[in-house]
């Protein structure tokens, strides 16, 4: 199997699904109840993908009320339950996720999930969308040393996979998994299609692919040359 010994970790909100439909309508609700208005999901869903604080932090922001630091814990402990409510009421896999997933499995990779999303809801959201048995290792940010950017996030996420660095391969969509990926010496590929504020193409990424039918070719042209004997 060409990718036998491979680990490859997914950052999953807007990488693996794309989740903004829920999450926008979860902030709406606690802006709602705020009588602040609401946010359309397409033009909100540059502020996803950093955690619920600062999505709830950017999301009072836009709706014209930045919130006094004290607020906001509670504001989260909101959101989470409303979210956790709908959590896969829109959210769906992009499209060719399971294919792609079922090659790179098939050539003997390792999958794992390495998010900022706290542990428990990513587990509930990926058994919703029956998605769950795909991966070894799910690991939130609230799982890990320190949250990506932090490339310990992303080596816990391997370790745990029973993977090893030398070996591996991040897959994402932001900052955070470029700049995670790159301190710990991981190779990174990124989709344009997610939640980030900046082009992907600016980032320190060694690939940017179209979608997930491109990406067992680009892990196999990757993490390749990192299998072969020394």
């Amino acid at each position: 199997m060409r990718l036998a010994g491979a680990t490859i970790a997914f950052d999953l909100d807007g990488t693996l699904v794309e989740t903004a439909p829920d999450l926008i309508g979860a902030l709406n609700v606690v802006l709602g109840e705020r009588r602040l208005p609401a946010l359309p999901t397409e033009a909100a869903r540059v502020l996803v993908g950093r955690g619920a604080r600062v999505l709830i932090e950017r999301g009072f922001a836009a709706a014209g009320e930045p919130l006094d630091e004290a607020e906001t814990p509670g504001l989260v402990t909101r959101f989470i339950e409303v979210y956790r409510g709908r959590i896969a009421s829109e959210s769906r896999p992009f499209p060719g996720v399971g294919e792609a997933l079922d090659q790179l499995a098939a050539a003997g990779a390792v999958l794992a999930v390495c998010t900022n999303k706290p542990t428990g809801l990513s587990n509930l959201l990926l058994e919703a969308l029956g998605m769950a048995w795909r991966f070894k290792a799910v690991i939130g940010a609230d799982s890990a040393p320190k949250p990506k950017p932090d490339p310990s996030h992303l080596l816990h996420a391997i370790s745990q996979a029973g993977g090893d660095p030398a070996r591996a391969l991040m897959v994402g969509d932001s900052r955070a998994d470029a700049e995670a990926a790159r301190a710990a010496g991981v190779p990174c590929i990124l989709f344009p299609f997610g939640y980030t504020d900046v082009s992907v193409h600016t980032l320190d990424a060694d690939l940017v692919i179209d979608g997930f039918a491109d990406l067992p070719a680009a892990a196999e042209r990757l993490l390749i040359p990192r299998l072969a004997p020394a």
